[in-house]
């Protein structure tokens, strides 16, 4: 009964029905973080913005397609929950909360990013993965501390070159994407530790074994003719993965390793 009410509350933005959604948060709460996930929300209570020092806000898996502008007063915040919802382009006020450092976009209707996103320069963690994306916006580059990418599940066929620029980024999943080849963009980027393409069309795998900060490689279900080259220790999932690329000989002996595989993330991630 209370999810039915909840769902016909949604509807009406009236004080009353914010409140009932609310669930009577009425001061700033202790933990500074608020989480309406789920709510079945069309839009965010105002109410909200009134608090001005939250520092975390969780919106996910509601129908929101746009936020008020008095979201600008959040500028404590640092953590920004906008996945699951039907937005089909990011709110602009969102790119005012300048103290950002991780943003959920992920399972919306996304086929852009405005310029504007350049403005978030502490962003550290981007989630833009299960939406319309035929390319990955260029603002995305100009992110200079930036360490985490999931840009999965779009329709993406290739990187810019300026990715390399992002000389903080660590670990990127593409997984579920177009992809013909492997980005050469990849290849000239070094401090990356995880590499995610996995399901994708690349045919053939250049060496990896030339990148020092690899720590793992997830190729799987790629129609591949081989498996990428990689230094020692670094792990890889696919085809071909038990083999040891490059046998190293120790006394006569080949060494080989075998060790258990990283999987992607699977739940939301705090600040560092």
């Amino acid at each position: 009964m209370g999810n039915s009410l909840k769902a016909i509350a949604a509807f009406v933005p009236s004080n009353k029905c914010q409140k009932y959604l609310l669930e009577d948060l009425e001061e700033m709460p202790v933990d500074k973080m608020v989480d309406l996930s789920g709510s079945q929300m069309r839009w965010l209570p105002v109410h909200i913005c009134s608090f001005r020092e939250l520092v975390k806000l969780y919106l996910s898996d509601n129908n929101l397609n746009h936020l008020p502008p008095e979201l600008e007063q959040l500028q404590n915040l640092q953590i920004l929950a906008l996945d699951f919802n039907n937005f089909k382009a990011l709110p602009l006020v969102v790119c005012t909360l300048k103290q950002l450092c991780i943003l959920y976009l992920g399972n919306n209707k996304l086929c852009s990013l405005p310029l504007e996103l350049r403005l978030l320069q502490n962003l550290k963690t981007l989630w833009i993965e299960s939406n319309c994306l035929q390319y990955l916006p260029e603002v995305v580059c100009e992110l200079s501390l930036l360490k985490t990418l999931h840009a999965g599940s779009n329709a993406l066929r290739t990187l810019p070159p300026q990715l390399q620029c992002l000389q903080e980024l660590r670990t990127i999943w593409l997984s579920g994407n177009l992809l013909s080849e492997f980005p050469p963009v990849l290849l000239d980027m070094p401090f990356l530790e995880v590499i995610d393409v996995d399901r994708n069309s690349i045919r053939f795998f250049p060496s990896l074994a030339h990148l020092p900060g690899l720590k793992l490689v997830i190729y799987d279900h790629n129609p591949c003719r081989n498996a990428p080259k990689v230094a020692k220790g670094v792990r890889r999932v696919g085809r071909w993965s038990e083999e040891t690329p490059e046998p190293r000989k120790r006394s006569g002996a080949v060494i080989e390793i075998h060790e258990k595989p990283l999987l992607p993330p699977a739940a939301k991630t705090e600040p560092e």
